[in-house]
């Protein structure tokens, strides 16, 4: 399903969410979705535990937002219209502007097999959909903890 309005701030999802105690204010959050519940929801989350977040409806708007916007963290769909994720990951990963942003997959595949597709094509990390409010921040910390373990390592 897509969503029939792009998400204005301030919009927030009928659903109640927990602070998680992460300091997250310098994220610069963009997330690349076409449906606006998983925008709103997440937006709303991030926003509401103190990243800066934006977001954009599929990965052509989504490589144009990383130009102006310069995010240190990206929230990918991999379904979407006109680009999808896998195209706007790899195009991020060919850039050296862009190379190091984290990209987290953030998706509703979710059969056996596709997270290991994911970090196989290079993804930061990978977050199933339906995603959980409640741990939404602290999944998104781990991810991050491991990928600056990793560049620590190399």
């Amino acid at each position: 399903m897509t969503f029939n309005k792009v998400p204005e701030p301030g919009d927030v999802p009928p659903r109640s969410y927990v602070y998680c105690p992460v300091d997250v204010s310098e994220w610069r959050v963009l997330i690349v979705d076409d449906v606006f519940d998983n925008i709103s929801i997440a937006e709303a989350v991030l926003d509401f535990n103190g990243a800066e977040v934006k977001h954009a409806v599929n990965g052509v708007i989504g490589l144009e937002m990383v130009e102006t916007y310069k995010p240190n963290l990206i929230l990918l769909d991999l379904s979407m219209p006109e680009m999808n994720g896998w195209e706007m990951h790899e195009k991020l990963r060919e850039s050296s502007a862009t190379d190091s942003i984290p990209v987290i997959a953030l998706t509703a595949h979710a059969m056996q097999g596709d997270e290991e597709k994911v970090m196989q094509a290079g993804f930061d990390g990978y977050i199933a959909k339906p995603f959980s409010v409640t741990t939404l921040v602290a999944d998104i910390k781990t991810i991050l903890n491991k990928v600056n373990t990793k560049a620590d390592k190399e």
